[in-house]
């Protein structure tokens, strides 16, 4: 049964905006411009060493601080913790961005009411143009719902919803990210950690049955977390990886910044898979 949303004051929009940094000096102007129609926004900061809380404070927005250790942990201490003003929130991350007409449908739901929890869709911005076909779009996270009714729980390196199928919706209108605004150094270092959480997640995939029946479900979501555990178990992963985004989803299409993202994301998979089996080497007690 869905939890009873407080009524908004009626001066102020009815969505808080919860938004995790780390170092994020570049990024965090651009992402609190964006949602400045929000008179609650909580930064909860990893313990930047650079200007992100200063930056924070003087967009009028709050902080908390909290040693990293997961993306579902932030979010949940954040919500738990924050003292958040209103009965939905918003979760983003410092390189993102709200549109209008996304801000407009949220606060169109966060008024009249609906699901506990929607997922979005995000334009991956890459080399100053929108990857719409090697950006995988439209790829769905869960970010915006009920505060007393959303949770996450961490799945390899990101979040995911801590709801049942049936309680989520999906909006209509998408996020933009700017996932490489600090340039490709920062880009791959952040990879390289992303890729000991997906290695240690692949395994576990590996050890459970594929959920076959979700392949056909109708939920984009569900469906797209098959085939992540399917192609979990499948030979030759970077290259396959880089055929599917380029040929397949039509990453040519995107031009030379197409071409690179694939390539980008064909080396990711790479380092996957070589810390995957680092890890059954070691589970075999073999010498690395």
């Amino acid at each position: 049964m869905t939890a009873p949303v407080p009524a908004p004051d009626s001066a102020s929009e009815p969505v808080s905006v919860l938004v995790l940094t780390f170092n994020e000096e570049d990024n965090l102007p651009r992402c609190l411009a964006s949602v400045a129609w929000a008179d609650d926004v909580l930064v909860v900061d990893s313990f930047s060493t650079d200007r992100t809380v200063e930056i924070a404070r003087q967009h009028g927005a709050r902080v908390l601080q909290r040693a990293f250790d997961t993306f579902a942990d932030q979010r949940n201490f954040g919500v738990d913790h924050g003292d958040l003003r209103h009965g939905w929130v918003l979760h983003l991350d410092a390189d993102e961005v709200v549109p209008d007409d996304l801000r407009a449908e949220m606060l169109r739901i966060a008024r009249t009411g609906g699901q506990p929890a929607y997922r979005v869709a995000s334009k991956m911005m890459f080399q100053g143009q929108w990857l719409r076909y090697a950006g995988m779009y439209p790829a769905y996270q869960v970010r915006f719902g009920q505060r007393d009714r959303l949770r996450f729980k961490q799945v390899g390196h990101g979040q995911r919803e801590d709801l049942p199928p049936e309680e989520v919706g999906t909006l209509e209108h998408d996020l933009e990210h700017y996932s490489f605004s600090k340039g490709l150094h920062e880009w791959f270092a952040k990879h390289n950690r992303y890729s000991s959480d997906e290695a240690a997640e692949a395994l576990r995939q590996r050890a459970g049955a594929v959920d076959w029946a979700a392949l056909a479900a109708p939920d984009r979501t569900r469906r797209r977390r098959a085939l992540k555990a399917l192609a979990a178990r499948m030979p030759m992963r970077p290259s396959l990886r880089f055929l599917y985004m380029y040929l397949l989803r039509r990453g040519f299409l995107d031009g030379r910044a197409g071409l690179t993202y694939c390539r980008l994301l064909s080396t990711y998979e790479a380092m996957t898979v070589a810390k995957e089996r680092e890890l059954r080497l070691r589970q075999r007690g073999v010498a690395i």
